[in-house]
Parts: C-alpha cells; sequence; structure tokens
C-alpha cells in the first residue's frame, strides 16, 4: 500500500517533456542516415579536384558532375545545400592546396567561402531534379554557380571553373564558340547525362533504352568540340624571346636582397644580347620580362632605371619590363608592365585591373589590421588601373594581362576587341613554386588561346614560362625554379572567333536559364502543394 501511495504520489511527465529525447534522438537518426551521403559528396569533390591541374585526370569532371548531380537528385533543398558543401570544401581544399605557402588558414578561408556556392548550386540541382530533362538545367546551374562566382565576393575567385579542368580535351574547341563557359556547361551536360543514364539502370523502374540514350548524349556533347573550327592562320609572324631571370628563394619572401630579380632578368637578357652578337642565336623583334622582373621602382630608383635600360639597348629590341611603380599616393603601388624602346626609354604601360584580395590589397584595412596581423606583410595596396593592356611592342600589337588576371573572361576578351594580335601573359609565381598552382595558371591560358584564336605567351620569374600556339598546344615551356629564355616565331592574326562576338551572351543565357529553371521548379512544387488542398477543401 505504501508502495502504490508512492507511487500515485509520483508526478506523472508533462507533455512538453516527453518529447525532448525523441527529438534529439531523431536528430540524431538524421545525422546518422545522411553521413554515407555526405561521404560519397566528400569522394565525389576530391575526384573533381583530382581533375585539375597538376593531377590532369580530365574525366573525372565528368565522374564529379554525375556523382553531384545524383547525390542532390529528390532531396530537399536543405539536405541538398549541405551535400553542397560537402561535395564543395575537400574540392577546394584540394584544388587551392597551393595556399599553404600563405598558410593553412588562408586556404580552409577561402575554400569554405567558395564552397558555400557549390551548397547553392546543391540547392538548385535539387530544385531542378523534379523538372523534365533535368541534366539541361543542371547544366545551365554549374554555369550560374560559375558566374556568381567569378563576380562575388570582393570580384570573384574564378579558379575551380570546369572549363580549366578540360582545355586539353574534346571539349576545348568549344571555347572559340562560347568561351570558357559554354565549355563548363559542355562538361556539366555531358557529366549530368551520365548521371541520368545510371539513374535509368537501378530500380524496378530499369530503363535500358533511356539509359542509352542519356549515355549518346553525353558522348555526343564530348565529341561535339572536334565539329568546331579553332582560327589559327595569320598572314604575319613576330620572332619573340621570354626572359625567365629566377628569384632567389621561392615563398613569400621570393625577392631576397634589393636588386635581385631584377639582375637576373637583366643579365639573361645581356647574355641573349651576347649570343646574338655571337650569331649562335636569331634576333628576336621583341623581348617580354615577366610581372615583378624589376623588383624596384625605375622612375623613383634611379640605379633600377640604368639597369633596365642598359639591358634593353644591349639587346636592342623593345621590350616589355614588369615592375611596381608608386601609386598616386603613398598608401598606393601599381603592378605595371611598361614597354621599354632600346633608343628612347620607357612608353606605353599597362597597371593591372585587378589586384588580388588581401594579397595584393587589404579589403577594410584599417579593421582587419588589428585582427591579422599577417595582413601587415601588405604595406601598400595596389592601386588597380583603368584600362586594357592593349600596346604596341615593336611590330606586335599585345594584349597584356598579368598573372590571375587571366582567369577572369572580360579582362582578356577586352584585349581582343580592342585589337590585340598576340596575348602577353606576365606573372609572378615564385611564391607557389612547386605546389600546382602554375600549372593550373598554364592551362587558363591554354583554354585563353583556343578561345581566341591569339598565340599566348607566358612570362614568369621562375615559372612556368611557355608558348602557346593558337590552337592550344604548349610549344614550349621552362622547367620552375631554372633560369631560362624562350625564343619563338608565332603569328599575329586579325581575325576574331565566334566567342570574341558574342562576348558573354553565351555566360548570361545559360545563367539565366539556370535561375529561371528554379523559379520554374519553385512554382511546380506550390501547385503540387495546393492541388490536394483544394481538393481536400471540397
Amino acid at each position: 500500500m505504501p508502495v502504490t501511495q508512492e507511487r500515485s504520489g509520483t508526478a506523472p511527465e508533462t507533455p512538453d517533456e516527453a518529447p525532448v529525447p525523441g527529438r534529439r534522438a531523431r536528430v540524431l537518426a538524421k545525422v546518422r542516415a545522411g553521413l554515407p551521403r555526405t561521404g560519397l559528396a566528400v569522394l565525389a569533390g576530391l575526384l573533381l579536384a583530382l581533375a585539375f591541374p597538376p593531377f590532369d585526370l580530365w574525366p573525372l569532371s565528368l565522374v564529379g558532375v554525375a556523382a553531384f548531380s545524383l547525390l542532390t537528385r529528390g532531396r530537399t533543398v536543405r539536405q541538398a545545400a549541405w551535400t553542397g558543401f560537402a561535395f564543395g570544401l575537400p574540392f577546394f581544399l584540394l584544388l587551392l592546396s597551393w595556399l599553404r605557402v600563405v598558410g593553412w588558414d588562408a586556404t580552409v578561408g577561402l575554400s569554405v567561402i567558395e564552397a558555400l556556392f557549390l551548397a547553392l548550386l546543391g540547392a538548385g540541382l535539387a530544385l531542378t531534379s523534379r523538372l523534365p530533362g533535368w541534366p539541361l538545367w543542371a547544366a545551365c546551374l554549374w554555369v550560374t554557380q560559375e558566374w556568381a562566382r567569378d563576380r562575388l565576393p570582393l570580384g570573384g575567385f574564378p579558379w575551380g571553373r570546369l572549363a580549366f579542368a578540360n582545355t586539353a580535351t574534346p571539349f576545348t574547341p568549344l571555347a572559340a564558340l562560347g568561351g570558357a563557359p559554354l565549355v563548363t556547361f559542355a562538361v556539366a551536360l555531358a557529366g549530368a547525362l551520365l548521371g541520368w543514364a545510371a539513374l535509368r539502370l537501378r530500380g524496378p523502374r530499369r530503363a535500358p533504352k533511356a539509359a542509352a540514350l542519356a549515355a549518346l548524349g553525353a558522348v555526343a556533347t564530348l565529341l561535339a568540340g572536334y565539329l568546331v573550327p579553332v582560327p589559327t592562320a595569320a598572314a604575319d609572324t613576330v620572332k619573340v624571346a621570354l626572359i625567365q631571370g629566377n628569384v632567389p628563394n621561392p615563398g613569400m619572401d621570393f625577392l631576397g636582397r634589393p636588386m635581385m630579380v631584377l639582375n637576373n632578368h637583366a643579365s639573361a637578357t645581356e647574355k641573349l644580347a651576347a649570343d646574338i652578337k655571337a650569331g649562335t642565336v636569331e634576333k628576336p623583334d621583341i623581348v617580354i620580362w615577366p610581372e615583378n622582373s624589376s623588383d624596384l621602382d625605375p622612375f623613383s630608383d634611379p640605379l633600377a632605371y640604368q639597369r633596365i635600360d642598359a639591358a634593353v639597348r644591349a639587346v636592342g629590341v623593345p621590350t616589355l619590363v614588369g615592375t611596381l611603380v608608386d601609386g598616386p599616393d603613398e598608401q598606393h603601388v601599381q603592378n605595371e608592365g611598361i614597354v621599354w624602346d632600346p633608343k628612347t626609354g620607357p612608353g606605353a604601360s599597362y597597371t593591372k585591373q585587378h589586384p588580388v584580395p588581401f594579397g595584393e590589397y587589404v579589403p577594410f584595412r584599417d579593421q582587419l589590421m588589428k585582427v591579422i596581423t599577417r595582413l601587415q606583410r601588405v604595406a601598400r595596396d595596389f592601386y588597380p588601373g583603368d584600362h586594357n593592356g592593349v600596346m604596341q611592342l615593336g611590330p606586335a600589337k599585345i594584349g597584356d594581362v598579368i598573372c590571375f588576371e587571366v582567369a577572369y573572361d572580360e579582362i582578356v576578351r577586352d584585349t581582343v576587341d580592342k585589337g590585340a594580335r598576340v596575348l602577353v601573359v606576365q606573372t609572378n609565381n615564385a611564391t607557389y613554386a612547386k605546389t600546382g598552382q602554375p600549372e593550373q595558371q598554364l592551362a587558363m591560358s591554354r583554354l585563353r588561346a583556343v578561345e581566341h584564336g591569339r598565340a599566348v605567351l607566358i612570362a614568369a620569374t621562375s615559372g612556368i614560362s611557355a608558348v602557346i600556339a593558337p590552337d592550344g598546344t604548349v610549344q614550349q615551356q621552362t622547367e620552375e625554379l631554372t633560369a631560362a629564355e624562350l625564343s619563338a616565331v608565332v603569328p599575329l592574326p586579325d581575325g576574331t572567333t565566334v566567342a570574341d562576338r558574342v562576348g558573354a551572351v553565351p555566360e548570361w543565357t545559360l545563367a539565366v536559364g539556370g535561375l529561371l529553371a528554379c523559379g520554374a521548379a519553385l512554382l511546380a512544387g506550390r501547385r503540387r502543394v495546393t492541388r490536394p488542398l483544394a481538393s481536400g477543401s471540397s
């Protein structure tokens, strides 16, 4: 009896308290259920990264897209966004591992920001997977994602575009029609079609014929590039010499003592002049030095001016010199390519339009300097240029772009639109020597050659310098961390590709198509919800 009273006196659990353990259990159950999908997303992201240089396993770009499409198909927007983040973070961590030279915190921070765009892509893929012909909308959404990521935040960061993993593949000639966005679209469409084919071969509703058609569509997309002519003809040519003077030490402190990098490039140019005089080397029409080949401003340092002028006079032809010059005020510096004539000295110049955030300028400097002391290494912000890099260098009208500007469609395209007959990429990758970053930039330059039907000349301080033909073939390239000189005769075409003439139209069309598909999927979803409600009320 006392026991009974004790039990009856015990307060029963309230309705609010009872569900708490159940809610926690449900959350844990959902997490456990999602772990296999998350693990597969991580694996797919790593496979996609292996498609890019320096690994160059480009077929994995198709595998990565197919896997991502299947992992997000039929999921809720929230689930697919997480899958996209789980896919994107390892992808960028491996792709951008060269940033470890700056610090792993920089690698992780940038990778997280970029992975957020893949999270949005995952959500979009889930929405549009309910639409007829979803592989087409999936391909459009890849272009939408890259369009946004190329511009946001702080001017964007185009690394990791599907097109840049396919710069020497059957997809590459499509760049001559619609630039990098069309190449990305084709890769994504082929990958999504392969995913669709795999889907039709599993489950109770297997459809081998549909799977075969989807696979054929993927193959047709892959081979479509072979139907695209890549213009390479030119009436004129120019003899060029690229100087790679090398640096004292790779890494953050590649410059060494003042004048060392400048002396390396001046000495290499004087050696070329001696070989020309001895008759062992043919005299070029122009010489090209890389970005930061002069580590001192020749307009404020007389010794730097004299050293450059003496080397250019020795070789006797117009030379493109890369140097930093003082900006419009004490807080700024300008990254320039300067045409240096052996008789008249410095002339036309191009100032880098797109400085690198946190590398060449510090956004929100006053606030961030207090938190991230490492940013103090960027003593002065780079002042952006206000015009393109079209300049007359001897007999050639060149289009100069500096370093990672080659990743931006509009900067390169603008030089061709304004008459550039050969593209020059002045770059300084000494900070990232032997990390894979120079190979990634070389791949981008190969795509630009095909896109614009122009030879591309890469001049790098420590490598990789290269001569790329208008069809994207690398005719010559240097080793990293070695002093070298490349000589070549390259064409000077006047014609333009279809990609030049249509400009950004393909990108905007495909990107907007992806957004409209998401809107259509949302409207269709609302109709499915309202119809049962309407029938239930009647």
